[in-house]
Parts: structure tokens; sequence; C-alpha cells
């Protein structure tokens, strides 16, 4: 069940870690995880930002789902600025129906209304994260941006993806690298 993105070449399956240069102002140290990265483009979800005011209860009450009191810890994250209306869940493989893409081995993306039945209902994966909106890159545009030095790679794993750490998950997303973030600067490469 489930369809699984190919790796070979592209950053699927990693987090992207914006420079302390960033100028776009919707990703000031950010941390995205990527879902996708081919040729055609790229997309991820933003893994550190919270959506104001709604609440995974919220959300439910919306969209007429009885929530039985599950997932009320669910912090909703804005995962990006394009469609930011539409849900996403990022989540661990222990749950895959025919509409979650896997992303390797521990994560499967999944943007149906029958995951947040089943997270409601206590069925669902055992770690996930709601995220509303995405982040998308056009052929070419996110390996410009790299090329810019506007981001850093660094392996995904399970904490920094899905733990409520969020205030400091872009300093802890250096670290993994070896990156202490008050040696990085704005002026990068000047004299």
């Amino acid at each position: 069940m489930g369809r699984t993105v190919s790796h070979q070449g592209f950053m699927t399956g990693e987090l992207l870690v914006a420079m302390p240069q960033m100028r776009d102002a919707r990703f000031t140290r950010s941390v995205i995880y990527i879902c996708a990265h081919t040729s055609d483009g790229a997309m991820g979800l933003v893994v550190n930002r919270l959506v104001g005011s709604l609440t995974f209860p919220d959300l439910l009450q919306q969209l007429n789902i009885d929530s039985q009191g599950m997932g009320e810890h669910i912090r909703i994250r804005s995962g990006g600025p394009v469609e930011t209306g539409r849900g996403f869940v990022l989540h661990s493989t222990d749950y895959v129906d025919d509409a979650t893409l896997k992303v390797g081995d521990l994560v499967g993306l999944t943007a149906t209304i029958d995951i947040l039945k089943d997270i409601a209902s206590g069925s669902g994966p055992r770690r996930s994260i709601l995220a509303l909106g995405y982040a998308g890159w056009g052929p070419g545009q996110l390996d410009q941006e790299l090329q810019a030095n506007a981001w850093l790679t660094v392996p995904a794993d399970e904490e920094l993806i899905f733990d409520d750490g969020l205030n400091d998950k872009w300093e802890r997303s250096l670290h993994k690298i070896g990156v202490d973030f008050t040696f990085l600067t704005a002026d990068a490469g000047h004299a």
C-alpha cells in the first residue's frame, strides 16, 4: 500500500535548515522536511512553526469529526505559504493507506480526511504532525537556492521531525551537522 518516493540524486527525506541570511521572512529560521524532490521541483513541510490559535480539536469540529478525546495534544503547524487551506499529515510509517506517500522507511505523508478520522479515533500513526500549507519550488529552484547558500541540508530523524520542541529545533538541526549557529553570519563569503 502507498507509494514510495525515489531518492536518487535528490534531497527527498532530508531537512532543509534556513541560513541566517534568508531574506524571505516566511522562512527565517525554518526547518523544512523535504517530502518530494525531483527534476520537476520540490515540496516540503515546515516542521517548526505553529498556525495561530487553531487547535486540532477545533479543526476536527469544523470537519464534523468526533475526536473521542484523542489528538488533543496535536499542535497544528504552518507547513508553508502554498495552499494554506490544505492539510497534510506527516507521520510514522506504522500507518500507511492507499493515499500515503512513503518518504523512505520512517516517514509517510497522507493528505486525506481518513487519516484525521483515524487519529481522532486513536487508530492513527504512532507519531504525526498536521500541517496547513506547504513549501514548494519549481524545477531547479531549490538547487539554485542551495547554491546561493540559502539553506543547509541535514539528515532527518524522528525527533527533529516530530517532537514538539519548536523553539530550538532550528539550533538542534544545525547542531546535528556540527554547526554552531552563533558562528554563522549573514556576511558569509565577504572579506
